[in-house]
């Protein structure tokens, strides 16, 4: 889903041995942490710009060392969409082997998938004709099979744990102000209870925050509980970084409107051309991400400029 791009990309890379450890274990083990890691997303942009493989994802590029004493990168794609994407095993492979080509070393491509289709899988890129033939295959976690394993994550002392249950209580919960207020509450003082430390409470709080929004008045009610509890128990965590965590979420949330803005955009230009151009310029007027996001979906059904508009009726009365 679009407007978690940013939530996933920094949860990540503030907690990124954790994200190993949680979802990639076995990839865990081999890694010496004891001699540290380093993001090089600055080379993975120069990669991705030079690559026609679509829109832009929450991508990481880290570099770690094994404990045999050799040196990997590692390259950590986060894919936040809430559909299925052609494309993507595509970009995958193109990804990891301009890396090798660029680096001359090891490429380890990892996907977590975080779409709601339990039949989405992609984890193979393959073309063959004449006798010559690619095959590239890649470890994938789909976030959706937690829903499964609740228990375990409950009783997990991994921060990401909590992570994934807010993430599907962020899905299940869409559109219920209630049940979300419920959920973000329960989630934000289980970071106390667990005993975790200020760096993965930060971490957490943010990204929960992020994914769980919930109206203004509600959102000081969790606001006050929440302080109440902090101050008995880390008194540590102040309030000008709990406001620069909302600063932060806010300027996310700018980002990701824009985004969804040019791929609504790119949906009205496909399906009805310069006559799509006004639809495009009531599409700016939107700003709320669940609205936006549900514009995308309902308008790749709509057959007309007729259907279309009564769309963009119903979604504009909706947001006032």
């Amino acid at each position: 889903m679009i407007e978690y791009d940013s939530a996933w990309k920094e949860i990540i890379e503030e907690l990124f041995e954790d994200f190993m450890l949680f979802f990639f274990p076995e990839i865990h083990t081999d890694i010496d942490w004891s001699k540290g890691y380093a993001f090089l997303d600055k080379e993975l942009q120069k990669i991705i710009k030079s690559s026609e493989t679509g829109r832009r994802h929450a991508d990481k590029l880290a570099k770690v060392y094994l404990r045999d004493g050799s040196e990997k990168w590692l390259l950590i794609h986060v894919e936040v969409q809430g559909y299925e994407q052609a494309e993507f095993p595509e970009r995958m492979f193109v990804y990891n082997y301009r890396l090798f080509d660029k680096f001359k070393r090891e490429v380890a491509s990892l996907a977590l998938l975080t779409d709601e289709n339990p039949n989405y899988r992609v984890s193979e890129y393959q073309r063959s004709r004449w006798g010559c033939e690619v095959i590239f295959r890649y470890p994938i976690v789909k976030l959706i099979d937690y829903r499964e394993r609740w228990n375990e994550l409950e009783v997990s002392s991994n921060p990401f744990a909590i992570a994934v249950m807010a993430y599907l209580k962020a899905l299940e919960a869409r559109g219920n102000d209630h049940e979300k207020y419920t959920w973000k509450k329960h989630f934000l003082v289980e970071l106390y209870r667990r005993g975790l430390t200020r760096e993965k409470i930060l971490a957490l709080y943010k990204f929960i925050d992020w994914i769980i929004t919930v109206p203004e008045e509600l959102e000081n009610e969790i606001f006050e509980e929440v302080k109440a509890i902090e101050e008995a128990t880390m008194p540590h965590i102040t309030t000008a970084e709990r406001i620069g965590i909302k600063k932060g979420k806010q300027e996310g949330i700018a980002e990701s409107i824009a985004t969804v803005h040019k791929v609504v955009g790119t949906v009205i230009e496909l399906k009805f051309g310069e006559a799509g151009q006004g639809l495009s310029e009531r599409t700016k007027k939107l700003r709320s991400l669940e609205v936006l996001q549900q514009l995308t979906e309902r308008l790749k059904r709509a057959s007309n400029m007729n259907e279309a508009e009564k769309i963009f009726d119903e979604l504009e009365l909706a947001q006032n």
